[in-house]
């Protein structure tokens, strides 16, 4: 079976074979997102055994950015935590394997909810309770002991907005082939208003309804895409799941929660 960009099949199966066994027939990988984010992959065999692989894109990256270790640990971390995360099958760093660290996932059934269609389609009970499972599940990550679970030292406990500030000013500057004053002048606008941070915890980064797979009840079934995830204040995914949820911060296209039936963005608050 020829190789899917990004997969080297025949590696891959004798990696699988060995991690879960009974691997005789092959396997099947389909691309599920792309881009310059981590790869991320569906993963069959022949007997309906289905698992999700997540790779670094194709060519130069940093590695700080698409640390597949890093995600492995988190996700491991917080396997008995009370946060829905999938089980996870196991790392692999030899990048004689698939040209890059990868690891797997079991796969988690459910429904990912991208967009106001999406979110049509629901029943409205089945909506209200998604927006009140988002926040639950929140709250429950932002409760962790970071030391039961071991992830004390995953990174520095202070000083978290300013350094969000500070990179992605420093990745705007190095990106931009023309001059955009009033991004930096936004910049210098928060940097000298960064609140108090209020305590430590962990920080997904990117935490919203389409960065979790939902089950059919509206419940939270996992929570995906850790590779922004840190320690820090654990307020700003607060602030940046609201935010999701306004369409004045996103470009003026109608959120999935801002269909009948979510909770508004001020009971979030």
């Amino acid at each position: 079976m020829g190789d899917t960009a990004g997969i080297n099949h025949d590696n891959l199966v004798r990696w699988f074979d060995g991690q879960v066994g009974g691997v005789d027939g092959g396997l099947e990988f389909h691309l599920i997102t792309g881009g310059r984010s981590n790869l991320t992959f569906t993963v069959s065999d022949g007997h309906g055994r289905r698992w999700v692989l997540r790779r670094p894109p194709m060519g130069h990256v940093l590695a700080t950015a698409h640390d597949m270790a890093r995600e492995h640990r988190i996700i491991s971390a917080l396997a008995d935590s009370g946060v829905p995360v999938p089980s996870i099958v196991g790392l692999c760093e030899d990048e004689e394997v698939n040209g890059a660290p990868f690891y797997v996932m079991d796969f988690v059934p459910g429904l990912v909810v991208r967009d106001v269609p999406a979110a049509e389609a629901l029943p409205v009970e089945v909506r209200r309770r998604m927006g009140e499972s988002l926040v639950e599940v929140l709250a429950r990550l932002h409760a962790v002991d970071l030391d039961v679970v071991g992830l004390s030292g995953l990174g520095r406990h202070d000083g978290y907005i300013e350094r969000q500030l500070k990179r992605w000013r420093t990745q705007f500057v190095d990106a931009t082939t023309r001059e955009i004053p009033r991004v930096l002048e936004v910049h210098d606008l928060l940097a000298a208003r960064v609140p108090t941070q209020q305590g430590v915890g962990i920080v997904h980064g990117d935490y919203r309804l389409d960065n979790c797979m939902m089950s059919a009840d509206g419940e939270v079934a996992a929570v995906l895409d850790w590779e922004l995830c840190t320690l820090g204040d654990v307020l700003a995914d607060v602030a940046g799941m609201v935010a999701y949820g306004d369409s004045r911060t996103t470009g003026g296209v109608l959120p999935p929660t801002s269909v009948e039936g979510f909770p508004p963005t001020d009971e979030g608050r």
